[in-house]
């Protein structure tokens, strides 16, 4: 946030003193205009009411955000009291704060004041134009306040948003709707206990506003206590009980979450998958036990090793993760692998009867790039570091390199059986589609050597080419072999098998680095695609390749309910669309590889006939 703050320096400098200028303008026309002598008995009594409320706000969960009732009492005197004492309460107490909170930057404090002022004097105005006076509330009249309490309440989303939208990534919309959710609960509860104290006021001042006080700082410390124990709860939720690090679900949890955040700022961050060395043949020894106690020592040490802005947390078993929000895969890799020379020196019990003769992990490291649309596919990735480190004879840390990872995984033999055996369902089902997933591996194969990709890139291309429709296995056989146009009904059933081949396809975790493949193949680079509407770069580049291979073939095959194209004429749908339905950069290398082959691609075509989705 600092760095976008001071990109944005000028801009929100400027924001600040307008506001700050327009309050205090504001604040003092309407003071003097409105001036009487203020009974300053009474408005000390509001004022030490305001501090009381201030210092026992009311913490919510589970964000942990604070409600004060200050607002309610403002609002409260301004519908009995008037304007003049309200501004005046503001005043004094805006002094008390920048006298006793020097930690606080003047400017804030100005800018607070002016707010206040802002809301304040709006709501008055709203009240006197939609003829509220101070009298008795009742049904009535009650129009006049809910207005004034609305205006209180939008000015304030308003004027806070727009600051947030200057110091933040995200766009209006996104702001806004955060503002809302974060406070409408908040000022709601605010603003009808503004109601409440003006009934309690209006019946004797005094003792109405020492029993809204005291009802509210009790409040205060039940929901204290509340909160407290809401945290202790969800902590036991969050946290391994053996080695008292973050579970597995919740380190997903933040991860998904500290990837959003890395995707609007920039900012790099980095997880590693750590695996205890054969800790099974020290349970074997010494029993489990014994082997509880090493993974409770071992978790004590990673916690104690990882720097405050990491979290660590137990995956699973003998397997640890950390994550690394900040750090690029060279830091990452420094920190684990120093941290392994650390753990290798530590003795523990029994460690002696190990193949390295001490405590020893090895473990994946990875750093999270705009291409990776998963969070499945970020730790997959660092698995196979993880696993790679073992090939090299454990008691190592590998930074994830696709051509490393290629040694092990290029076109696996298995893999690749398991995809055809998959594939050859449409045999019996829609001989179409299985034509059309063989025709687009073969695409696959040819353009993923054209762009030079790593083996790894070359593999997941490939193989997710073999079985991105895989989820037309769902769609009723009368729909995938319909003649003619498809009604509203089953084209949405039609759009849902990338979800379907999603879920097929992630119940083998042999097959995880596919599915952004799968889920993806019908987005556009406009964002006018489905299934969730990603556009540009937020779809992996691997993907926008498939989309090319994918509507080429569509275009260029037989089907009962459109014109077929000649490659010539998709050549030129495909330069039409470049830009909007696809990536320009990638279709002009497709088009290279399709003229290269084209004789050779054409004859195959003429073999086969084609039922495109």
């Amino acid at each position: 946030m600092k760095g976008i703050f001071q990109k944005n320096s000028q801009v929100v400098g400027a924001y600040i003193l307008l506001a700050s200028i327009a309050g205090t303008t504001l604040f003092t026309t309407q003071y003097l205009l409105s001036f009487t002598s203020p009974n300053w008995s009474l408005a000390f009594t509001f004022i030490v009411a305001i501090l009381l409320l201030n210092h026992y706000t009311i913490l919510l969960p589970p964000s942990g955000n604070s409600l004060s009732m200050d607002s309610s009492i403002y609002l409260a005197v301004l519908f009995v009291l008037g304007l003049n004492l309200a501004l005046t309460i503001l005043l004094v107490t805006s002094i008390i704060y920048a006298l006793f909170k020097k930690s606080v930057v003047w400017w804030k404090h100005l800018f607070n004041f002016s707010i206040y002022s802002i809301m304040i004097v709006g709501a008055y105005e709203i009240f006197i134009l939609s003829g509220g006076a101070p009298e008795s509330l009742s049904f009535y009249n009650v129009t006049s306040y809910i207005s004034s309490l609305s205006i209180y309440f939008l000015l304030n989303v308003l004027l806070i948003g727009i600051f947030f939208l200057l110091t933040a990534t995200e766009n209006l919309l996104t702001i806004f709707h955060g503002i809302f959710k974060e406070t409408i609960s908040s000022y709601l509860i605010t603003l009808v206990l503004s109601l409440i104290l003006v009934l309690l006021m209006q019946q004797e001042i005094i003792i109405g506003l020492v029993l809204f006080t005291s009802v509210a700082v009790l409040l205060s410390m039940s929901f204290k206590q509340y909160f407290e124990l809401y945290l202790e709860v969800s902590q036991k939720a969050d946290v391994d009980h053996l080695t008292e690090l973050y579970n597995h679900g919740y380190f997903k949890s933040l991860l998904e979450e500290e990837i959003r955040t890395a995707r609007a700022t920039g900012q790099p961050i980095s997880i590693g998958l750590i695996d205890l060395d054969d800790f099974k043949k020290y349970n074997d020894q010494h029993g489990h036990l014994q082997g509880d106690k090493l993974l409770k020592h071992f978790g004590a040490e990673l916690k104690k090793n990882a720097s405050e802005s990491s979290t660590a947390a137990r995956y699973g078993g003998e397997e640890f993760a950390i994550l690394m929000p900040g750090k690029t895969e060279l830091e990452a890799y420094h920190f684990v692998n120093q941290f392994r020379k650390t753990v290798n020196d530590i003795y523990f019990k029994g460690v002696e009867i190990l193949p390295h003769g001490c405590l020893s992990f090895s473990a994946g490291v990875v750093q999270f790039n705009k291409d990776m649309f998963h969070t499945s596919e970020v730790l997959e990735k660092a698995d196979q570091a993880m696993y790679y480190a073992k090939t090299k004879g454990k008691n190592n840390v590998c930074i994830y390199k696709a051509e490393h990872m290629a040694r092990e995984m290029h076109y696996n033999k298995n893999e690749m059986e398991l995809l055809e055996q998959q594939l050859k369902i449409f045999l019996y089902k829609d001989v179409y589609t299985y034509k059309h997933s063989r025709r687009v591996y073969e695409y696959a194969i040819e353009f993923s050597s054209k762009l030079n990709l790593n083996a790894t890139d070359e593999k997941t291309l490939v193989m997710g080419a073999l079985i991105h429709d895989i989820g037309k296995l769902e769609i009723p056989r009368d729909v995938i072999n319909k003649v003619g146009k498809l009604t509203k009904d089953e084209w949405t059933m039609v759009q849902k098998h990338v979800i379907w081949g999603r879920e097929i396809v992630a119940t083998n975790r042999e097959l995880h680095h596919l599915l952004p493949l799968v889920e993806l193949h019908h987005e556009r680079y406009d964002g006018k695609g489905y299934p969730y509407g990603l556009s540009g770069e937020e779809i992996p580049r691997l993907v926008r390749m498939l989309t090319i291979i994918d509507s080429f073939d569509a275009m260029t095959t037989e089907r009962p309910y459109q014109t077929t194209k000649s490659f010539n004429e998709a050549i030129i749908e495909l330069e039409k669309c470049a830009g909007t339905q696809f990536d320009r950069e990638l279709v002009q290398q497709f088009i290279a590889v399709i003229k290269e082959n084209q004789t050779l691609y054409e004859k195959t075509n003429e073999e086969t006939v084609h039922i495109g989705m």
